[in-house]
């Protein structure tokens, strides 16, 4: 049994939480939290071991009626992997902590490349991280964009990408960000981050990026160009991407025509937290011309990475090759079941004890 510790229970911690719980080869040793507000309890009702993230703050837990199991150091030292899902800029400093206790770290994307010895995409380059110390698993931008990329090029090659991201200003519970009433380019210059993100997994892929960002906190809109290294048609491009597990190829008919109504299609569906843990591709959009290929997806940015977190840690540890895992990932959490969206299965579920959101 992999013992994982969680620092950091935010958007992407608890989530990370929840789908280790969910794996028969894991446990959740406990999670670290900076100040006991609700997430705090929640994690609690969870039945995770609540340490605190900033030893002088562990008073304030008590005051708030939360038992600590200790300070995160002690957590770091019970682990055997931490998953650092802190906010960008503060995995960077975590990382000597983990080091002291030569506890193996996954870090996320909000952190530069350089904080792991491998930028992490499970469907891409999973044996990179075979046995490495330190991964970081690339943003929920470069996931999307690596889960279409790996297929095309090994089906067709690739000679160039072309992206524009249509970037949601914030997570729903970030009332801080913005914009309000704008659409933003951002960054301005050209590429954007994106595109040399993507080549942390892809070294030799050409690729071009821009951004925008709008007033939205739903999901992210991409709309690719690309360019392959032979000519297909837009059906067998269709077929390849049906046969992707964590790729949601939308059929025609379903009114599934933006971001919000996906939310609402995965809600309805069961999804816990109304999430998308893959890319949701339109298969309408998938048009070809000659060697050029089109298409619209959707990435849900609070949940696509974290299938590939837990992927992360079973490459570490070398505790399973990549079909295995991401085959057992996807079965305990319920990706990809029937190419429907349908959330967790009951029967398939190992680990979670308690109901999700």
């Amino acid at each position: 049994m992999i013992r994982v510790g969680v620092n950091g229970y935010g958007t992407i911690g608890k989530r990370v939480a929840d789908a280790v719980a969910a794996q028969p080869d894991m446990e959740v040793v406990g999670v670290a939290k900076t100040q006991p507000n609700f997430e705090a309890h929640t994690a609690v009702e969870r039945g995770y071991p609540m340490y605190a993230a900033i030893p002088e703050r562990a008073p304030l837990f008590g005051d708030a009626g939360i038992e600590t199991a200790g300070v995160v150091d002690e957590l770091v030292a019970d682990a055997d992997v931490i998953v650092d899902c802190t906010p960008s800029g503060i995995g960077a400093e975590n990382r000597s902590l983990y080091t002291s206790y030569n506890t193996p770290a996954i870090f996320q994307g909000g952190e530069g490349s350089e904080v792991a010895q491998v930028s992490f995409n499970a469907r891409s380059n999973y044996d990179d991280a075979r046995g490495a110390d330190t991964v970081r698993v690339v943003s929920c931008n470069t996931t999307g964009l690596s889960r279409i990329v790996a297929p095309l090029e090994e089906e067709y090659g690739v000679e160039k990408v072309r992206a524009t991201l249509v970037r949601r200003g914030g997570d729903p519970g970030q009332n801080s960000r913005g914009p309000i009433n704008d659409i933003l380019p951002n960054p301005i210059e050209i590429p954007s981050h994106h595109g040399p993100d993507v080549k942390t997994i892809f070294p030799d892929l050409e690729i071009d990026t821009m951004g925008l960002k709008v007033p939205a906190t739903l999901m992210h809109v991409h709309a690719l160009n690309v360019t392959l290294g032979s000519d297909v048609t837009a059906a067998h491009v269709r077929q390849l991407l049906e046969g992707e597990s964590r790729v949601y190829v939308i059929p025609e008919g379903l009114g599934l025509d933006g971001a919000g109504k996906l939310k609402d299609f995965a809600l309805d569906a069961g999804r816990p937290r109304g999430d998308l843990w893959e890319n949701c591709v339109w298969g309408e959009s998938i048009a070809v011309e000659g060697r050029d290929l089109y298409l619209f997806q959707a990435i849900h940015q609070e949940s696509d990475v974290i299938p590939e977190n837990v992927d992360a840690i079973r490459a570490m540890t070398e505790s399973a090759d990549a079909d295995e895992s991401i085959e057992r990932t996807n079965r305990t959490i319920g990706i990809g079941l029937a190419g429907d969206p349908s959330g967790f299965n009951e029967s398939d579920r190992v680990g979670v004890e308690t109901a999700d959101d």
